[in-house]
Formats: C-alpha cells, sequence, structure tokens
C-alpha cells in the first residue's frame, strides 16, 4: 500500500500525523433564520471547529411535490414522520443567498466553509463561491453523474460511505479519481437519526483504509460524543458532526446535533485522543524516571545488629525504591548482616 499523502483545507493538514479535523454540519439547524446561521458559525468557531458545512440544494433540486408510495415520509419512528420528502426538503435547506454571508463569516473568524451539492447546479454554485471541497452526502454517494461533476472540478472530495456496500463504495471511488478528484477522504457513517453505538462499528476504520488507501473519518449520528472521541484511537482523522446552539430549540436535526459546550468537548477530547496514541514504547519513559524512587524495594524495617541474620521481620519489601529490588528478597532471607543497620535503611549488597 503506498503511503496516504496529507491533505491542505483552509489553512489545516488532514493527515495521519495530524490531531482530528473536525467539521460542524451546520444542515438545517438554522431554522429558516440567517442570524441564527451565523450564530452557528460564530459558535463553531468558538469551539475549535475547523470547518463549517452547509447543505446546498433546493426542494425542487431534491424532489418533487409529491405524496404517496416513497414520498411520504410514514415512519413513526422518523423524526420528520408526517411529512412528504418536498416538505421536508423546503424546510431544511439553506437560501443559496445565504452561502455568501455564512461562507464570509466563516473565513474571517477562520473556518473553512464548504458545502454538500445534491445536483449539479449546485456544483456551479458553490464554484463561483470559490468552495475548497465538496463533501458528498451517504444517499448521493451512487450518483454517478454528480460524483463526475464534483471531480471535475478537481477539488478535495469527502463522502459519507452510509447506506452503501464495499462495491457501491469502491465504484464511488473509481468514479471520483478517474475523473480528476486529486484527494480524498472517506466517512464511515451509519445513515440513521440518529445512529447508536452498536450500529457504528468503528473496527470497520482501520479496514476501509487498508482497501481504498485513503484518510478515513467519521460522519457521526450518534448521541455525544464517545464514538467520535474512540474513533481517533482506530485512524479516524475526520469527525463530522452535526451542530446547533441548542436542542431544545428543535429544527430537523436538532435531536442527534451536539451543542456548543459539547463540541468543544470533542475539539479537546479527540485531540487528546490523537495524542495518546504515541509510538510503540516498552520500557522506562524519560517522564517516568522519577517516578521509579516510588517503586517497591527491600527496606530493613527494625534494628539489625552485626551478624545477625535477615528476616521476614527485620525486612520488608515496601515503597519507596532506593533498596535491592523486590526479586531478591528470598535470596537475602537467611544472609547476615555486615555491620549495625537503622531501621528505615534501604537495604543493599554491600549490607550483607
Amino acid at each position: 500500500m503506498q503511503s496516504i499523502q496529507d491533505i491542505q483545507l483552509g489553512g489545516k493538514v488532514i493527515g495521519s500525523n495530524h490531531k482530528p479535523y473536525i467539521i460542524a454540519e451546520m444542515s438545517g439547524n438554522h431554522n429558516q433564520s440567517l442570524d441564527r446561521a451565523l450564530e452557528i458559525v460564530e459558535e463553531a468557531a468558538k469551539a475549535g471547529a475547523d470547518a463549517i458545512k452547509l447543505q446546498t440544494y433546493t426542494a425542487s433540486t431534491m424532489t418533487i411535490d409529491e405524496r404517496g408510495g416513497l414520498f411520504s415520509i410514514d415512519d413513526e419512528d422518523s423524526l420528520w414522520y408526517g411529512k412528504n420528502l418536498y416538505e421536508l426538503y423546503e424546510l431544511a435547506h439553506t437560501p443559496w443567498d445565504w452561502h455568501e454571508p455564512i461562507f464570509e463569516k466563516a473565513r474571517q473568524l477562520g473556518l473553512m466553509p464548504f458545502s454538500t451539492p445534491f445536483d449539479e447546479t449546485s456544483v456551479n454554485f458553490l464554484e463561483e463561491l470559490g468552495v475548497s471541497a465538496y463533501k458528498v452526502a451517504s444517499f448521493e454517494n451512487t450518483d454517478w453523474t454528480l460524483l463526475k461533476k464534483i471531480a471535475s472540478t478537481g477539488k478535495p472530495v469527502i463522502m459519507s460511505t452510509g447506506a452503501a456496500n464495499l462495491s457501491d463504495i469502491d465504484e464511488a471511488v473509481r468514479i471520483l479519481r478517474e475523473n480528476g478528484c486529486p484527494d480524498l477522504v472517506l466517512l464511515k457513517c451509519t445513515s440513521t437519526y440518529p445512529a447508536t453505538p452498536e450500529n457504528t462499528n468503528l473496527v470497520t476504520i482501520p479496514r476501509m483504509c487498508d482497501i481504498f488507501n485513503c484518510h478515513i473519518g467519521l460522519s457521526d449520528h450518534t448521541l455525544g460524543i464517545g464514538a467520535a472521541v474512540a474513533s481517533v484511537a482506530l485512524g479516524a482523522r475526520v469527525i463530522e458532526k452535526h451542530f446547533t446552539l441548542s436542542r431544545a430549540d428543535g429544527g430537523v436535526d436538532a435531536a442527534f446535533s451536539i451543542e456548543p459546550d459539547e463540541m468543544k468537548a470533542l475539539v479537546e477530547e479527540s485531540e487528546r485522543a490523537f495524542l495518546a496514541l504515541g509510538d510503540v514504547q516498552f520500557g522506562i519513559q524519560k517522564a517516568e524516571k522519577k517516578s521509579l524512587r516510588y517503586k517497591r524495594s527491600i527496606y530493613v524495617v527494625k534494628d539489625i545488629s552485626e551478624g545477625e541474620e535477615f528476616t521476614k521481620e527485620n525486612i520488608r519489601v515496601i515503597r519507596p525504591g532506593d533498596g535491592l529490588k523486590p526479586k531478591f528478597f528470598e535470596k537475602v532471607l537467611g544472609k547476615k548482616s555486615s555491620r549495625d543497620i537503622k531501621r528505615g535503611t534501604p537495604l543493599s549488597w554491600k549490607l550483607l
């Protein structure tokens, strides 16, 4: 397998030797308020996220206004039960004339703004805004026409792999690479809302890396940040989480989104997880050397006269650690003292 090259995104780096790249997914959590959308950008920046992601579509580019069949959301467990698809996308979409002020605000605050396009017109629009990268959503990862269009821009692509089998993902990767995609990140994703820890299957991440020879991340729909932090240990270098100001405010994605304090914790804890990986290490580290004094060793615990035998009553294995190592305890028993020894003296060979 070839080494995987680092990817530059908005002044930050995605790479094996770099802390995870954190994407705050706004989705429809703006609740149709531009002021709220701009506040989400501000809070994402304060929390330490690296990027803010939008979704670029209209209800009409996504579907048609029909009811019945799969056009209607009739799953009672769905967050969007009772709506048809057109109504959902009308409610969730980000108006196109909001993109520019949102992008401008993000750039001012050091966030990389980018988006998920859902058709070719969306790609054209985002190109006009100078977007730095593209996201492919799970439900679009088998749309070859869209994949070719995105790849042709020559921009890095981050693609979610939910609701797809291995052959679907392989075909999508080939389409992207053959049509001009220079840098690719795949996100392990479970397309349920919310997802559960049990169906997240993080151990797939290193296998994906081996198969597709690209950086792997996690698009996480579980509640909280535990799954996302755990993914870092398995090689995830990009983490995407839906982000809202407050779940209590409601919204199409609010129930499985994280709030500012949780985003801040995700940024901090994912970096800690990354730093904790380190290298394969055995032996005593430099940082541990001072702690050696607190290991156990053999000490005299009662005054001993010259010529007296060492017994379990007058020597013991205790802390601190500047006497003979505990492994010599049985060897020392029965030997005689070479001099008078005071209680509290670390035993050494010269005292035998």
